[in-house]
């Protein structure tokens, strides 16, 4: 069972992309023709239109100026409650997860979610303050479990994931679920279209101090991020930001664990936990 999000969320979402299809037309534009001298791509442009995808502040404001609106769309934005936006931007990036061509993941603290067991995400939820009621947790189980599945579909995402040590050495829901975890965590090693690398702890410094993230890049070619933090959580789409996170995480590959010394780092820990 997928969870129930507030109707008001799909509502805003249409609201600033009706509003952004008006003032295109008020100013002489047709989608196709913006689209080239804004200078993003018309699957984006649509899908803001339309209410498929949140428009981010910073995309608002630079269409603000192109458009010569006097700042109405950043106004719309900025309107829309802080716990709309955050929901707005968690449900747009599940749903590109479940579509997207290629994933690249880095985690520091906890299993990346596409790689979670059900005990161990159960464990995570039930960690979370605020409390989760029960039947929140077993939706949100649910919903991972269903998005871990496009790891095995016939044809898969690319996906590369790069995890921080100490995520793995964490005994998360305890030693049986922990085990279980890592049991898992090793099998995903050997999926196709899988790599999976540890960042080791001994390293002086790495590239992803400032927290984890996750790129997509979507059918339609569009690339986008996301970062989760104590705060909250933030779709990215700006093409300069979502370079310099690509950057990072090409440092972060360079930096860390190759595949078979990853298998052959898990296969030490599972050794020595089993004795």
């Amino acid at each position: 069972m997928g969870a129930k999000r507030p109707r008001r969320n799909a509502t805003a979402h249409k609201m600033v992309g009706s509003a952004l299809a008006a003032l295109r037309l008020k100013a002489g534009y047709t989608q196709e023709r913006l689209a080239q001298e804004f200078g993003i791509s018309l699957g984006s442009l649509t899908s803001y239109e339309q209410g498929r995808r949140p428009l981010p502040l910073e995309i608002a404001e630079k269409l603000d100026e192109f458009l010569g609106t006097g700042g109405v769309l950043a106004r719309l934005v900025n309107h829309l409650p802080e716990s709309d936006l955050i929901a707005l931007w968690a449900e747009e990036f599940l749903r590109e997860v479940m579509r997207a061509l290629f994933i690249s993941w880095f985690e520091v603290h906890v299993i990346p979610g596409l790689l979670q067991t059900d005990n161990y995400a159960d464990a995570i939820f039930r960690c979370r303050l605020p409390a989760f009621s029960e039947e929140k947790i077993a939706e949100s189980v649910a919903e991972r479990a269903e998005r871990r599945a496009i790891l095995y579909r016939k044809e898969p995402p690319i996906s590369t994931f790069v995890i921080w040590e100490p995520a793995l050495r964490m005994p998360v829901g305890g030693r049986e679920v922990w085990l279980e975890q890592l049991r898992y965590l090793r099998e995903c090693c050997d999926l196709p279209n899988c790599i999976i690398q540890v960042l080791p702890l001994n390293r002086p410094g790495h590239a992803g101090l400032d927290g984890p993230f996750v790129l997509l890049e979507t059918p339609d070619h569009d690339r986008l991020a996301y970062m989760d933090n104590q705060k909250g959580n933030q779709l990215i789409s700006d093409l300069e930001d979502i370079a310099i996170l690509t950057q990072r995480y090409g440092m972060l590959r360079s930096q860390a664990l190759s595949p078979d010394d990853t298998r052959a780092l898990l296969d030490q820990i599972l050794g020595e936990l089993e004795q």
